[in-house]
């Protein structure tokens, strides 16, 4: 009886040692922009306030990828006070929905002569009660204790049912850029 308790022990040990779990790593300088390229006015709103995780199994990215990252739509600064409230009260709806975020797993990875990796990530988007399936190209890039995560990728408001503004002098591009820069470290365990 006890060989087969030690054997368990030693096959749970061995599983969670080729397991790589990542967080976001908030002491460093963590970017997620939203971009919208309009006629009359151009416009960003910006944020550090990024949250979430990556998962996978040794060292294939690949092997039993998840991850879940969240954004603090509260937190978005466009540099004018009244359009940030006009954009959380009116538009996001941020006191309904505070938090946009992503869940999915990574469906491509492939390494590039520069030392980073070429990825794809597929999963479901949820912004304004609204949840869509998508997938985001970026770039993974190793660091001495974790990863670099760059992507560009563009959000249509009205699939996620948010309003676009046509006053006069408001206008913004129905289809948002979203540009996101953060880091990932490795998460310690407790």
């Amino acid at each position: 009886m006890r060989t087969i308790f030690y054997f368990l022990i030693v096959i749970c040990l061995l599983q969670s040692s080729f397991a790589a779990e990542y967080q976001v790593d908030k002491s460093q300088k963590n970017m997620v922009k939203f971009i919208s390229d309009a006629p009359m006015e151009d416009f960003e709103g910006v944020t550090d306030k990024i949250d979430g995780y990556l998962f996978f199994e040794g060292d294939n990215l690949l092997q039993g990828s998840e991850m879940y990252f969240e954004v603090d739509l509260n937190s978005l600064d466009t540099g004018i006070g009244l359009r940030n409230t006009h954009m959380r009260e009116n538009y996001l709806e941020t006191e309904k929905f505070p938090f946009t975020h992503f869940t999915g797993k990574l469906i491509k990875a492939d390494k590039t002569a520069e030392n980073s990796y070429q990825v794809s990530a597929q999963g479901k988007m949820f912004i304004h009660g609204v949840e869509k399936e998508i997938t985001v190209d970026g770039t993974m890039s190793p660091l001495a204790d974790g990863y670099q995560v760059q992507a560009l990728f563009i959000t249509p408001l009205t699939d996620y049912k948010i309003k676009v503004p046509q006053l006069m002098f408001f206008k913004i591009d129905e289809n948002m850029k979203v540009e996101v820069n953060f880091y990932l470290k490795k998460a310690e365990k407790k």
